[in-house]
């Protein structure tokens, strides 16, 4: 028969077992860490990234003076270019993505090369001010360019 003993030890780690938020429990290893890339003091991306942090995602956020050149290197179709580039493994995530679709994007082990939101759409995630929401579609694109509707929204 084993014993529990209570020691500060124990009552440490049960502790932090009970009280860790689940950023450091289960959902850190569940989605691939993302790196951002915005234009210099972009607010909109900060905000953005807050959301997929509170969803769980690992997220890092940098400024770069020539996004154009970094975007084009990715290859990601300049017609449906977004406010900020995010690698996130072998994807790419172009503007604002939606966390859902993110998600949603990861469960279905898709074969597109990344997800964009063309533009800046009103009160798309991390565009929230309270006005007219603008309806916009997340499109899934392919290494060679192509892409087709993920989703709509609004």
């Amino acid at each position: 028969m084993s014993r529990f003993t209570i020691n500060r030890r124990n009552l440490l780690a049960t502790a932090i077992s009970v009280l860790a938020p689940p950023s450091m429990n289960a959902w850190a290893a569940t989605y691939p860490p993302i790196k951002a890339y915005r234009n210099p003091g972009c607010g909109c991306c900060e905000k953005w990234a807050a959301q997929l942090q509170k969803a769980g995602f690992e997220i890092t956020m940098e400024d770069d003076p020539n996004l154009e050149a970094r975007r084009n290197a990715a290859g990601v179709p300049a017609e449906i270019a977004g406010c900020h580039t995010a690698f996130m493994g072998d994807f790419i995530i172009e503007g604002h993505v939606p966390v859902e679709d993110i998600k949603r994007f990861l469960a279905d082990k898709q074969t597109a090369r990344g997800l964009a939101v063309p533009g800046m759409p009103a009160e798309s995630p991390g565009m929230e001010n309270g006005g007219q929401p603008e309806a916009f579609k997340v499109l899934a694109f392919k290494a060679d360019g192509t892409w087709i509707e993920f989703s709509s929204h609004g």
